[in-house]
């Protein structure tokens, strides 16, 4: 039984569905053999990002095979430094670059470049044309901390030691990272908006590395602030917040930031995240990911328990992270079945 018409944004305004809706993060990736053929004749992966053509081909691809209710922009959270004047490139095996690190540079030596942007908003109105009118469309933006992470070391890092260490050394200078990275991303959102999206989310995927004093500036303050001003410009336009690794500290995210639903990591224990959460806040997640990759009982199991938490809240299944390369398509094609009742 596949979920009524724009049933995931029904969820978002706060309408439970007795089945929830299904999209998977990720779900425009390598695990898909009609994307690694694309990508083979693209080349690197920013150049099949800015490309309006490809990146709505590659966006459409997991609908056309799963007819999942949530498509989601395919495009990278670096969009952003890339648009505020660093160089940006992905390392093979490796992961993306940018430069100057602003561990080592000041933000005001960056020239801005916001017309990197215009190429998304291109392959945001061709995916808005194309999909079936029950699928809801998403877009996204990484959230300030996370982003500030990769400007500050130049790269991605285990435990975001540069940024931590500059949010304590000179909070001004970080400050004033973080400010630039909010003005830029409600510009950025609000132009997925006006272009098509039914819905944006916020990835703040190492909120879970800073302690609570710094959680609440660096991860609930900001994040807050794209919120408040965005909801000014586009009031009927739900917000999705997804702070990884956010744990006890998830409650007072839902509760401060203003977000309309929170995801949760594979981490969260669902029937806490129902008993702890404001009460009918739509939540979104939080199956793991390896589960999928194992199928079998494991995944039954986790799927069942995850539908049996939210008796009464609005739902929207799926992972607690992306999915990762090695997922069978029929452990996909599986869980859709058992989530759909099927």
């Amino acid at each position: 039984m596949k979920a009524s018409p724009k049933s995931l944004l029904a969820v978002l305004r706060g309408t439970r569905q007795e089945r929830p809706p299904l999209w998977l993060m990720r779900q425009a990736g390598r695990y898909l053999p009609e994307y690694r053929a694309l990508r083979e004749t693209k080349g690197g992966f920013l150049e099949l990002c800015y490309d309006p053509e490809a990146a709505a081909e590659v966006t459409l691809q997991p609908i056309r095979r799963f007819g999942f209710d949530g498509s989601i922009l395919f495009s990278d959270i670096l969009v952003i430094p890339h648009a505020l004047g660093q160089n940006l490139w992905f390392e093979a095996g490796e992961g993306p670059r940018l430069a100057p690190p602003l561990v080592d540079s000041a933000l005001t030596s960056l020239a801005a470049a916001p017309g990197r942007l215009d190429p998304v908003y291109a392959t945001v109105a061709r995916v808005a044309a194309a999909l079936p009118p029950e699928t809801t469309f998403l877009g996204f933006a990484g959230s300030p901390w996370t982003v500030a992470t990769y400007m500050v070391a130049g790269q991605g890092s285990k435990d975001q030691a540069a940024a931590r260490r500059m949010a304590f050394g000179d909070p001004e200078a970080f400050q004033a990272i973080v400010d630039a990275i909010v003005d830029l991303s409600v510009t950025y959102l609000s132009g997925q908006i006006e272009n098509g999206v039914d819905a944006v989310q916020l990835f703040d995927s190492w909120a879970g590395s800073l302690s609570p004093a710094q959680y609440e500036r660096w991860v609930i303050a900001p994040n807050s602030e794209i919120v408040r001003r965005l909801k000014a410009l586009h009031p009927d336009t739900p917000v999705i917040g997804f702070p990884k690794g956010a744990g006890g500290k998830l409650a007072a995210y839902a509760r401060e930031t203003g977000v309309d639903a929170v995801g949760l990591d594979e981490t969260v224990d669902p029937d806490w995240a129902d008993a702890a959460l404001p009460s009918h806040l739509p939540v979104q997640g939080n199956l793991d990911p390896l589960a999928l990759v194992a199928g079998g009982a494991a995944l039954d199991s986790a799927i069942d328990r995850i539908l049996a938490a939210f008796p009464d809240r609005p739902h929207i299944f799926n992972l607690g992270h992306g999915i990762v390369p090695d997922t069978p398509i029929a452990h996909v094609e599986h869980l859709i079945k058992r989530v759909r009742g099927g």
